[in-house]
């Protein structure tokens, strides 16, 4: 099985966890840590909708959770007639802890699946670079 298909998998079987009652927008991400194990999350609605979590947040916090502070690929999966890129807010998320040149792979339950790259989703990230350290 490719490691692309492999992401997909782990996505799509996530996704079908998600809790989003109120929009039923269901999402699910997987991502390679540089060590090679995978996480995963979904999204979880709240109906205070600004306190909900998108599933690349909650992929991310299980890998720190997990011990692995860098991400190699991502892949994003909803049922959607297109693929979905994430949020701005997860784009700087993911920023944080993999390179512009990450593979991030968008895709529909459905199998249809685009590969672009954090730099092509993040043009001009806002990184540690223009922080005093």
């Amino acid at each position: 099985m490719s490691k692309e298909r492999e992401l997909f998998n782990a996505a799509i079987k996530v996704q079908k966890n998600a809790y989003a009652p109120y929009s039923n927008f269901l999402v699910g991400a997987a991502l390679r840590s540089s060590s090679g194990k995978i996480y995963t999350g979904c999204n979880v609605e709240n109906i205070a909708y600004p306190e909900g979590t998108c599933a690349e947040a909650g992929a991310i916090a299980s890998m720190i959770a997990g011990g692995d502070r860098e991400i190699k690929e991502l892949t994003v999966v909803a049922d959607s007639s297109k693929p979905v890129a994430p949020c701005g807010g997860c784009r700087q998320k993911i920023s944080e802890f993999g390179s512009g040149s990450i593979v991030i792979s968008l895709a529909t339950t459905s199998g249809d699946i685009i590969s672009t790259s954090l730099e092509e989703l993040l043009p001009g990230a806002f990184d540690q670079s223009f922080m005093k350290l």
